[in-house]
């Protein structure tokens, strides 16, 4: 595991570049939480235990769904938003109105899949987790590419423009290709001159 980011109340490390990229937030309030599933092992359950013991494993889409039954059997509660299809082990359904604590709560990104949805920390510098609905773009920065499987284009781009709007530095996708990805600070930044010349 490889720590990306670090600040006083939580870091965020790389489990897994992918695909999906698998992260681990580790919380002062939440505990530890897994984004995306990594294969589960002993050994890779004792490496996160090392940091804080995995308590939650969010899923921002069906596609980091990978043996939920033995992360839960771990004592792991599984989240996913209450629109996606296909995820058949998760303790709960999350949507916009959910908050995991004070400062993390939960945003709804359909479009890459019916029920993606992203995770967000509220306080600065503020990050948001936001799955399929970005890919990594040849800036090295989250883009919004269109995809032939897409459950809706549509969706995706207004999700997109709706980020926007959102106050972070950093800006974490299920693409992650290390030395070339760019985390923040200036992810927001970046995003919106992404949308400026997505809309021209």
């Amino acid at each position: 595991m490889d720590r990306l980011l670090a600040w006083p109340d939580r870091e965020v490390w790389l489990v897994l570049d992918g695909p999906p990229a698998v992260y681990y937030l580790v919380d002062q309030a939440a505990g530890g939480v897994l984004i995306n599933a990594p294969p589960f092992s002993r050994a890779t359950y004792e490496g996160l235990c090392r940091h804080a013991g995995p308590r939650y494993l969010f899923l921002p889409s069906r596609f980091g769904a990978r043996d939920l039954g033995a992360w839960r059997a771990a004592g792991v509660r599984v989240l996913v938003s209450s629109e996606e299809e296909g995820v058949a082990d998760a303790d709960l359904r999350v949507g916009g109105q959910h908050k995991l604590t004070r400062t993390i709560d939960f945003v709804p990104l359909p479009g890459r899949t019916r029920g993606t949805c992203g995770l967000r920390l509220k306080n600065l510098p503020g990050a948001l987790f936001v799955g399929p609905a970005l890919t990594l773009g040849d800036s090295g920065w989250p883009e919004l590419i269109p995809r032939p499987d897409d459950y809706s284009y549509e969706s995706r781009l207004i999700g997109t423009v709706g980020l926007g709007g959102q106050v972070f530095d950093y800006l974490f996708t299920d693409s992650f290709v290390p030395g070339r990805t760019r985390l923040g600070p200036g992810a927001a930044d970046a995003l919106r001159t992404h949308i400026d010349q997505l809309l021209t």
